[in-house]
């Protein structure tokens, strides 16, 4: 009787271990493939986010670039000297950018002011800024071409240069020469001018079509010795050049 009541209560017990084994492993293998398809899922969200924080900084990166600049906003740059060479003379003070210049103004980016020797490639036709030959150029009118490097070095000392086509009517030509007579005005033809009269100081220039339009005078007002120019109110004589008038 004892050797049979041993052999019923062992079945059940056996079968109650199995299915308890069996239902662990069901639970597990259920847990397994649960967190391998959560894992993959969450991981790749991530590093999406992380992809997409990482396009939108550079799109940051590339919007605050210097664009779209006003007269009043073109300081001068750290790469821009603006050390004095001992001329002698006293310093011309300078006035600053007024908020308010002619229609159609293009403001350029700062660059350098650096003295170097040849030729340079600017940027900009007629140049407005950067590098330029150690000399300048005398302010006054020209009937030639003068040499951009030179005339870079005058608008770096605060003067206006006033570019006009070679075909120009004598009538406009002659009221750029009385400009020219004016301090810190520079006045010579260009070829291949893009507009029959283009007027430049530094970082800043303006298209025109004629010498008789209003804006030229208040360009030549506005910018004259202005603080944009890193030296300016250094002169604009004492230089290079023979200018006619």
């Amino acid at each position: 009787m004892e050797f049979r009541s041993n052999r019923r209560d062992g079945l059940p017990l056996f079968a109650r271990s199995w299915r308890v084994a069996l239902v662990a492993l069901l639970v597990l293998a259920a847990l397994v493939l649960l967190t391998a398809c959560g894992g993959g899922t969450y991981g790749g969200g991530v590093e999406a986010e992380s992809s997409e924080e990482t396009s939108g900084g550079a799109s940051t990166g590339e919007t605050t670039e210097e664009v779209a600049l006003t007269p009043s906003e073109a300081t001068v740059s750290e790469n821009e000297n603006t050390a004095m060479p001992a001329s002698g003379r006293e310093e011309d003070p300078a006035q600053a950018p007024l908020e308010n210049p002619p229609e159609g103004v293009e403001t350029f980016p700062a660059t350098t002011n650096g003295n170097v020797q040849g030729s340079i490639t600017y940027d900009q036709d007629p140049p407005t800024n950067g590098e330029h030959a150690p000399y300048w150029l005398n302010c006054g009118f020209y009937s030639s071409s003068v040499e951009n490097e030179a005339a870079v070095h005058s608008m770096d000392h605060g003067a206006v240069w006033i570019t006009y086509r070679p075909d120009l009517p004598e009538d406009q030509v002659n009221t750029l020469r009385d400009l020219a007579r004016e301090d810190y005005v520079l006045v010579s033809p260009y070829q291949g001018l893009r507009a029959p009269v283009i007027a430049t100081a530094w970082r800043n220039q303006l298209e025109l079509e004629g010498a008789d339009d209003p804006r030229l005078r208040q360009f030549v007002d506005q910018f004259r010795v202005s603080e944009t120019a890193p030296r300016s109110g250094n002169g604009c004589d004492n230089g290079r050049g023979q200018p006619e008038s």
